[in-house]
């Protein structure tokens, strides 16, 4: 029997103390005045919730199948993990964090909805009136899940599960959360300065992908990154199937963050569509342009761009000004990525050059083409002559960026000073779904 230690024994007893004082949560009314609920805006908002959960999944599929085929299985699970670790967090303590009575603008106040305290019998959030909180604080939350999935990508094929899921919770409380709330919450003193974020562009995308970088650093270079040995990726129809259903998932994403089912979410889902379409487009004839052959992997990799580039300005800008902000954030992305590999930075699966210049692009095009026409309750950009709204975009892009890289590296060093962050030189070679997980892709590893 193996020896008994604190690492093995505190994230049970974490679980349970949670567990057992749940018990002692009082239970009240759920939705006592339902006049205020529209029911077609909560099917849709249902629906929606259930397709960004459905992203989770399908990033894992879409990491799964670029990485080495021994590392498939523990590059899922760290994304898949997520919806657990967080999922607990949010009802303890992280929705109160990002939508709780404010704090200086910076921290919604932990004791607001301590244990979801209100969050069912609650009044509707603010800017959601027609769907019960409960109902928002669940599609907010698939948000939070995905973010800290989106980091693996970099430190895939090196980091220890334990690690990775002690950076999951301290992401989440640390950086997502205040970013969250300075931008989204009515309160956080983004929000005031008038940045404009339909869906995730700085809450989501630009502040995984800073943290990307970060946790690139921190773990360093793959053995078969100095070596310069090139790794095919394992299963390229898994990628396939991941953008698939990450393209489905980011319609629930993007115009599911209309709050309703009226027509800027049907705005919201068609730039949506288009910019990714667009975005897939750009970065596989920028391919054939540069010599390449058309890729299975290059069109995928660019769609998802796309749908990363066109987040935050979804809600905001046109259908027409979508195909611009795709086939650019695409062109940009395909650079990035193409410097990078020339250079020691080892982020495995180019999340910092996709999601983090991704949503940066996005960022400034909805500062740039956003207009009110769309959306009443936005801005109009440069374009319509407006450049007080660019650089307050640009303000808030710099703010983030510097929080996100610099607290997700402290994370990172935190981590690593606690317990070794990465693997021994040995399990990397032997690949981490034997040595972290005791699984081999197909079949367990005493078996094959």
């Amino acid at each position: 029997m193996k020896k008994v230690t604190l690492q093995r024994i505190l994230p049970f007893t974490i679980l349970l103390i949670i567990a057992v004082a749940a018990i002692f949560v009082p239970s009240l009314p759920s939705f006592s005045d339902t006049s205020k609920y529209n029911s077609a805006d909560i099917t849709w908002m249902l629906v929606a919730t259930a397709l960004v959960f459905l992203m989770t999944p399908a990033l894992a599929f879409f990491y799964g199948g670029m990485v080495h085929r021994k590392n498939i299985l523990s590059t899922m699970m760290k994304s898949i993990v997520a919806t657990g670790v967080v999922t607990v967090v949010w009802v303890v303590v992280g929705y109160s964090l990002c939508f709780g009575d404010s704090i200086g603008g910076f921290i919604g106040n932990p004791a607001t909805h301590f244990m979801f305290k209100g969050v069912v019998s609650g009044a509707p959030w603010s800017l959601a009136p027609t769907i019960p909180l409960v109902l928002f604080s669940l599609f907010q939350l698939m948000f939070a899940i995905i973010t800290p999935g989106l980091v693996v990508g970099a430190v895939a094929e090196r980091i220890r599960f334990t690690s990775y899921t002690v950076f999951i919770l301290l992401f989440s409380l640390l950086v997502y959360a205040p970013i969250a709330h300075w931008t989204w919450h009515p309160d956080g003193f983004l929000f005031k300065m008038g940045v404009l974020d339909f869906a995730g562009g700085t809450v989501v995308h630009i502040s995984a992908g800073c943290a990307a970088l970060a946790g690139a650093l921190v773990l360093k270079r793959r053995q078969s990154h100095i070596e310069q040995k090139e790794i095919p990726p394992a299963n390229i129809p898994y990628v396939l199937i991941g953008t698939g259903l990450l393209w489905f998932g980011w319609f629930g994403f993007n115009a599911g963050s209309a709050g309703a089912a009226n027509a800027l979410a049907v705005s919201a889902f068609a730039t949506t569509n288009t910019a990714a379409a667009a975005a897939g487009l750009s970065w596989m004839f920028f391919d054939i342009l540069r010599g390449k052959k058309p890729s299975v992997l290059g069109f995928c990799i660019g769609a998802v761009v796309g749908l990363v580039a066109i987040t935050p300005a979804s809600g905001f800008v046109a259908i027409p000004q979508s195909i611009f902000i795709g086939f650019t954030a695409a062109i940009i992305s395909n650079l990035a990525v193409h410097y990078k590999s020339k250079s020691s930075l080892d982020d495995t699966l180019d999340v910092f050059p996709c999601h983090g210049l991704g949503g940066m692009v996005g960022m400034l095009m909805t500062g740039i083409f956003a207009t009110k026409t769309v959306n009443g309750g936005g801005a109009d950009g440069l374009l319509y002559g407006n450049p007080s709204f660019f650089l307050i975009q640009v303000k808030a892009l710099g703010i983030v960026v510097s929080y996100s890289f610099v607290m997700s590296l402290l994370i990172f060093k935190f981590i690593n000073w606690v317990t070794p962050i990465r693997v021994s030189l040995e399990d990397e070679v032997r690949g981490l779904d034997a040595s972290q997980h005791n699984e081999k892709y197909g079949r367990r590893p005493e078996l094959a």
